[in-house]
């Protein structure tokens, strides 16, 4: 790829020790595979708020890609899958409505306890599909060439 990609990734504050592993393994991997790329790493509340930031993000034609990553776990008081598919349609809309390819690394577990068995297995999990997402964005973008 001889292109500079220019990417953000957005993430949730939200169980940001884990949403925070995403990031990681989507650096390293982009590292890794020697790809030229700059990161604007942004910041929201929650999982919720991620679809407009991306909008705002890919409207602004600075990126070649977004990413947004958050975990959306069931706190007992809504029903946590709703948010979860509010914000994939949401990041799909964005997608198709600006041309942009927009990622998600949005997971929603059906049983999450923070208990160190959960938090470790979850640390780890985040860290793959961060990388899954960095080799997609470059295989998304190989298309474009």
């Amino acid at each position: 790829m001889s292109k500079q990609l220019n990417i953000a990734f957005i993430k949730a504050s939200w169980h940001a020790d884990i949403v925070d592993q995403a990031l990681a393994g989507f650096e390293a991997d982009m590292d890794e595979s020697g790809t030229d790329y700059t990161l604007n790493v942004v910041t929201v509340p929650g999982a919720y708020e991620m679809p407009l930031q991306a909008k705002r993000l890919a409207q602004s034609e600075k990126y070649d890609a977004v990413v947004a990553a958050a975990l959306v776990v069931d706190g007992g008081i809504y029903r946590h899958d709703f948010v979860a598919q509010a914000v994939v349609d949401g990041l799909m809309r964005v997608q198709l409505d600006t041309n942009v390819p927009t990622f998600s690394v949005s997971l929603t577990p059906h049983h999450f306890h923070s208990n160190d068995e959960h938090q470790t297995f979850y640390f780890e999990h985040f860290v793959k599909k961060g990388a899954e997402a960095a080799r997609a964005v470059r295989a998304i973008a190989a298309l474009d060439q």
